[in-house]
């Protein structure tokens, strides 16, 4: 024996006399415990109430027999192992560190929420590292206690760890009481896995109803949902959605929904609707490449009311969706865009475009000059395509080529190493062919423009740090101010837009529009411009939880049009964006449009959002909008004055209850109120919800109520989101 070994077996013996002990060996392990003794013959270590950590996993138990060097260990009495995000549970289980292999006779294992617990406990044979493994006689469940009331109860378990278990003739119980039957069944451990979801309900509109919907995953690669749904007074309607993931080469959805509507005249006056109504939506998304993105979508209905009639929650998102698919290459410099955008529902008013091929340069210096340039050129056949409704076509079509071609350098400079000087000047030629279509008015046609402007801008800053206020928890106290100087010019081009086919046009805006080229792309919509925008912006900044915090920000700002065209004031409407946090846990946030010459309020919104605590939040916000039926094209029509509030109880660790109210305040009218009741069932979460909607269109009252219960293993809503969207709640 040489000294180096007589040296560590000396140790070995002494540390295992006292309390907390430790030991390492070759493979990495480590060895804690009230007592350890080292067999030095055949290499194996007894431990007492101690743990063996090393190669990524931990295991603890009442006593351990370890080879330290081939990595096996014979644990009994409360052995747990912790490895790939997982945790197993034991008296008495068998495990090699290295290889992974493990047997035992009784297990529970799991990761939440998620947990399964059985018989026969060992390594898989069809597995060649080892980190498969399969058991007998076990059932899955979500919930974490020694006698679950629900459960997938299977005849052979195959578990993976940190990946998925999957089941063989299973048997969904509640209570002891069998409810369905799985030949084959997999749950995944990020969520994603079978279950079923019933919401039942009534709704003046619908009738009583029952949705329900079977949601199954197969793998990693594949996972989808199956819809069945009944309503007394429209019939019975079903769907499937289908979700493929593809790795590198993307994620694609296909969902397909048919109802065959007994009633499609309630909730639709002045539409012509068909009985069988269906809709299709596909979409692909995919970055194969880091510098490569394909990304299509495509939508089709039957009819323009189904998505807003049964997919409520949807059609708050996006109530008119496209089609399109684009194909984007990019470098750190370039990116091409091909994008394509075909009209296929007549009902929704489109600009078709078959395809648009853009090429865009960002910004980027010149050689080792000081300057830079950007660019963007697009050329493509478009295609304005007004809706149909109810065979009435609500314009006249037009179609026709278009190239356009903008490039643009800057120079930008900081002097005095403060202010930041950056001057513009750019180009564009436009080139139109021949319109043609019943709404055409237009011959072949080229259009130059010029650009130029610059921004000057500089930040400031003065600091206070030892400045403390109880009131508004000031803990030192920053102030920035940063004006901005905007200044855009653009020649009044050779053909104005009157004379120019509108594909790309100004949209109704509550904001103010981008001022500079690109960012503007109403490419058929630009006209002599000379306008300065001024803007203030002001930030307070503290300290609170260690961290910096903006308490108060604000924002002014407006255009002077030095040469405004006719019928355009001197000066557009003053903005003013502003929020303040007095309290971490309040927030007041406006935003505001003034008209300075007339003295009118053409946009104001205030929102309070109070949450001190988990047991309470209130929000109250309210939005008004002037009337503007003016002649201009982004006219905003009839403006409206509404009162949003949203309060939250809880009244203990099970029960909660939202209220929400929706006021229109010019028509004194409430428009809808939506109550719900929330109740913890330890593994599931239930709520009760009652909505009520006034219409003033002289439709009847729409009311509805519905019961929801979700597994907290697989939510159907994420954390807040039945707040904003009171429909997941009822359903649809």
């Amino acid at each position: 024996m040489n000294r180096h070994c007589a040296a560590t077996l000396a140790w070995l013996l002494i540390a295992g006399a006292v309390a907390g002990v430790h030991a390492q060996e070759d493979p990495g392990l480590e060895l804690q415990g009230d007592q350890v003794e080292f067999m030095r013959t055949n290499n194996t270590a007894i431990i007492t109430k101690g743990t063996v950590t090393g190669l990524g996993g931990i295991l603890t138990a009442d006593r351990a027999v370890v080879n330290v060097q081939t990595g096996d260990i014979e644990a009994a009495g409360h052995v747990r192992i912790q490895r790939d995000n997982m945790t197993w549970v034991g008296e008495r289980i068998r495990y090699n560190f290295r290889t992974r292999q493990m047997q035992a006779a009784q297990f529970r294992t799991g990761r939440a929420p998620f947990f399964a617990a059985g018989e026969g406990l060992s390594g898989d044979r069809a597995s060649t590292t080892n980190s498969v493994y399969s058991a007998q006689h076990a059932f899955l469940t979500t919930d974490d206690v020694a006698d679950p009331g629900l459960r997938v109860q299977a005849s052979s378990l195959k578990i993976v760890p940190g990946q998925y278990f999957q089941a063989r003739n299973a048997v969904l119980y509640a209570g002891a009481v069998p409810v369905f039957y799985f030949p084959f069944y997999t749950q995944r451990l990020d969520g994603k896995g079978h279950h079923f979801d019933f919401v039942p309900g009534y709704r003046n509109r619908y009738g009583a109803y029952l949705l329900s919907s079977y949601n199954w995953a197969w793998r990693e690669e594949l996972d989808g949902k199956l819809r069945l749904n009944y309503r007394t007074k429209r019939g019975v309607g079903a769907g499937t959605d289908v979700n493929a993931h593809l790795g590198p080469w993307g994620e694609t959805t296909v969902k397909y929904d048919y109802l065959h509507d007994l009633r499609p005249d309630i909730g639709n006056l002045g539409y012509n609707l068909p009985a069988d109504r269906q809709r299709v939506w596909f979409s692909y998304n995919a970055a194969p490449t880091t510098n490569f993105t394909i990304k299509s979508q495509v939508r089709y209905q039957t009819d323009e009311r189904i998505v807003q009639n049964f997919f409520e929650s949807e059609y708050r998102e996006n109530p008119q969706p496209s089609t399109y698919v684009e194909v984007n290459p990019h470098t750190d410099n370039f990116s091409v865009s091909v994008y394509a955008q075909p009209r296929i529902n007549e009902f929704f008013e489109n600009v078709e475009r078959l395809p648009d091929v853009r090429l865009t340069g960002f910004r980027q210096q010149v050689f080792n000059t000081p300057l830079y340039y950007e660019s963007e050129t697009s050329a493509g056949y478009y295609r304005r395509r007004f809706a149909v409704t109810n065979d009435v076509v609500a314009g006249a079509n037009y179609a026709g080529m278009r190239a356009d071609t903008f490039h643009q350098l800057t120079l930008p400079r900081t002097f005095w190493g403060w202010l930041n000087l950056v001057p513009r000047a750019g180009g564009r030629f436009t080139y139109y062919g021949d319109a043609t279509g019943p709404g055409a008015t237009t011959d072949e046609l080229d259009r130059t423009v010029f650009t130029a402007g610059g921004e000057l801008t500089f930040k400031a800053s003065q600091t206070w740090a030892g400045e403390t206020n109880r009131w508004l928890a000031l803990d030192g106290l920053r102030h920035i101010i940063q004006p901005s100087l905007n200044y855009a010019y653009v020649k009044t081009p050779n053909h104005r837009p009157r004379e120019l086919p509108q594909f790309d046009m100004e949209l109704p805006s509550l904001r103010l529009l981008p001022l500079e080229f690109p960012e503007d792309n109403a490419i058929d919509a630009i006209d002599g411009e000379n306008v300065m925008r001024l803007s203030l912006r002001n930030r307070l900044q503290t300290k609170r939880a260690g961290r910096i915090e903006d308490f108060f920000y604000w924002d002014v700002y407006t255009d002077w049009f030095i040469n405004p065209r006719s019928g355009r004031e001197d000066f557009s409407d003053l903005y003013s964006d502003l929020v303040f946090r007095p309290r971490s846990w309040i927030t007041l946030e406006s935003m505001n449009r003034y008209n300075v010459r007339n003295g009118l309020l053409r946009l104001a919104y205030h929102n309070l959002t109070l949450q001190p605590n988990e047991w309470w939040s209130w929000g109250i916000g309210h939005i008004y909008v002037h009337d503007d039926f003016s002649a201009s094209p982004t006219a905003l029509q009839a403006g409206n004055s509404s009162l949003i509030s949203t309060l939250f109880l809880r009244a203990n660790e099970n029960w909660g209850f939202r209220a929400q109210h929706q006021y229109e305040v010019r028509e004194n009218w409430l428009q809808q109120q939506t109550y719900s009741v929330y109740r913890d069932l330890r593994s599931w979460t239930a709520a009760l919800a009652f909505r009520v909607r006034e219409p003033h269109n002289g439709e009847s009252r729409d009311f509805a109520l519905a019961f929801t219960f979700s597994l907290k293993a697989a939510p159907k809503t994420d954390v807040g989101e039945d707040a904003l969207h009171e429909t997941r709640l009822l359903g649809y």
